[in-house]
């Protein structure tokens, strides 16, 4: 397990400060997380990141990579309706492909889940993870931002039938499905209809029901002498199948369509020319658009009241996050010493993250983490 070095307390103080702004209540919550339930909300995309364990009761589960989904859980169990936490302590990864690694690390973070105005609690949290992290000493920080909500906004503008919306919709959260979509459409010599071999898998397994479905799935398994691996039974994977059938029944995007997508998410610049340029592209049915690039008026304007600074700030169409549940606001504090792939500070809104997970509070969520051990100046490089 790889550490980071040790941080001086004069740091870390420093890191904690702008925090205690917040008034919030501090929690720890338990280190081992299911994980079908962070395969679910976070995304496929999550598990070569995850470091798995064995439960008790032989259930897998994994270290916490981050402390959002389970601070949320806490916040469900204690029964109300809102709350602001604080949380200290180590998260672990596995390091990224091609390298046999696992790290540990510690996160200071905030999450509030609360009704208001979005916007201005986004620049709240945004200016507290940035003040966070340039407490750390470093000179050469950016703030990258995004939104995961105006690229499903440009696509309604579009007006693509229902489910090549909904397709389009839950690619974000994937570039390189994303890309592959977009590359399909856009290049004269693709092939409609094409079938992978999944498809292939789901469109045999979808053609029954779904209890049927399962049990010739686990007669497969049996047949292969295998055994599933990664928390998900024949019942969930069959499910899934079928989703993913019905993602392929639906129509392809068009040649411009694409190239219209791939105009959209090519923007990065300053926050009001990019968003500028989003409002350019909209299609005819941009209410929500609309209503989505005033947010950033607002919220542009907060971020300055709350310290950060105007030069440092980029808006990138195409930014998202590994973690599937955001829908919303998004951000990095970025080091240049540091690079674009190992950010200081994050965050983000996830609003749908309690309906996913079962709860019917009427409450926004928005939060963020800052690394002290990447904030400070004499840190990791």
């Amino acid at each position: 397990m790889r550490c980071e070095p040790p941080l001086p307390s004069e740091v870390l103080a420093a890191v904690r400060a702008p925090f205690a702004e917040l008034g919030a209540e501090p929690i720890d919550p338990p280190v081992l997380q299911p994980l079908g339930l962070i395969l679910d909300l976070s995304g496929e995309a999550m598990r070569e990141r995850l470091i798995l364990v064995q439960a008790e009761g032989g259930e897998e589960a994994a270290l916490r990579p981050d402390f959002t989904i389970p601070a949320a859980r806490q916040h469900m169990e204690s029964g109300r309706t809102g709350g602001r936490y604080y949380y200290e302590g180590k998260a672990f990864r596995a390091a990224p492909r091609g390298r046999d690694a696992y790290e540990e690390f510690l996160q200071v973070g905030a999450e509030a889940f609360e009704p208001g105005a979005a916007p201005e609690a986004d620049a709240e949290m945004t200016g507290l993870a940035w003040r966070a992290a340039a407490a750390g000493g470093r000179d050469d920080l950016t703030l990258e931002l995004g939104d995961a909500g105006l690229f499903a906004a440009f696509v309604e503008s579009l007006q693509l039938a229902p489910p090549l919306a909904a397709r389009m919709k839950r690619a974000f959260a994937s570039p390189r499905r994303l890309r592959e979509t977009l590359d399909r459409a856009s290049t004269p010599a693709s092939l409609p209809g094409a079938v992978q071999s999944g498809d292939r898998l789901a469109k045999l397994l979808t053609g029954l029901p779904e209890a049927e479905a399962a049990l010739v799935l686990q007669d497969l398994w049996s047949l292969a002498g295998i055994a599933p691996a990664g928390g998900r039974s024949a019942e969930e994977i069959v499910h899934r199948l079928s989703e993913r059938a019905a993602v392929a029944r639906a129509p392809d995007l068009t040649r411009e369509q694409a190239l219209l997508i791939g105009r959209f998410l090519a923007i990065s610049d300053r926050p009001k020319a990019a968003l500028e340029a989003v409002e350019r592209l909209a299609g005819p049915g941009g209410g929500k658009l609309e209503a989505a690039l005033k947010g950033w008026g607002r919220r542009l304007a907060a971020l300055i009241d709350e310290g950060a600074p105007e030069a440092a700030m980029r808006f990138s169409t195409a930014f998202g996050r590994d973690f599937g549940y955001y829908d919303g606001m998004l951000f990095e504090v970025r080091s240049a010493a540091l690079g674009d792939h190992r950010p200081v500070a994050a965050g983000g809104r996830y609003d749908s993250l309690f309906s996913r997970l079962g709860a019917s509070l009427a409450c926004g969520a928005v939060g963020c983490m800052v690394r002290p051990g990447r904030a400070w100046r004499e840190g990791a490089r």
